[in-house]
């Protein structure tokens, strides 16, 4: 059980540390400026390294307590971001988001996948990973 929770607990710390790499490869190297909206998201991703990277290492299950709860608020930002990229109602009525509109779309890969989409499926990962992390836990401590 202890190596199914540090597989998990390592799993979503890849998936982090991939969306964080992502994400400064998108600004950094293809020069596409974030809007709000993908700041939001990064404000919450990019913390998520971090405090995974410790769990890793001190193999401490409540790491995934903080990034349950941090995936979860990114998970709704990424849902409400990629809503207004795809579905005509919310982005009819998005706010104005700066000088780059959260409804743009610098990618469009299958005419599905955007950003926020990939940030969507990182964040959910990493929250369904951790969830199990702490449920296994908590099984542990009964048993």
């Amino acid at each position: 059980m202890k190596k199914t929770i540090e597989n998990l607990t390592l799993v979503a710390w890849l998936t982090s540390l991939v969306a964080t790499l992502g994400s400064l490869y998108f600004s950094e190297i293809r020069l596409y400026e974030p809007c709000t909206l993908c700041w939001y998201q990064r404000i919450v991703m990019y913390p998520l390294v971090l405090i995974l990277a410790i769990g890793v290492i001190r193999k401490e299950t409540s790491a995934s307590f903080y990034a349950a709860i941090l995936s979860f608020i990114g998970f709704c930002l990424s849902a409400y971001h990629y809503s207004i990229q795809k579905l005509s109602f919310f982005s009819q009525v998005a706010p104005s988001c700066g000088r780059v509109p959260c409804t743009g779309q610098y990618i469009n890969w299958f005419g599905f996948v955007t950003i926020p989409f990939l940030a969507l499926i990182a964040f959910s990962i990493i929250l369904v990973c951790s969830l199990l992390v702490l449920r296994k836990s908590r099984e542990d401590q009964i048993s």
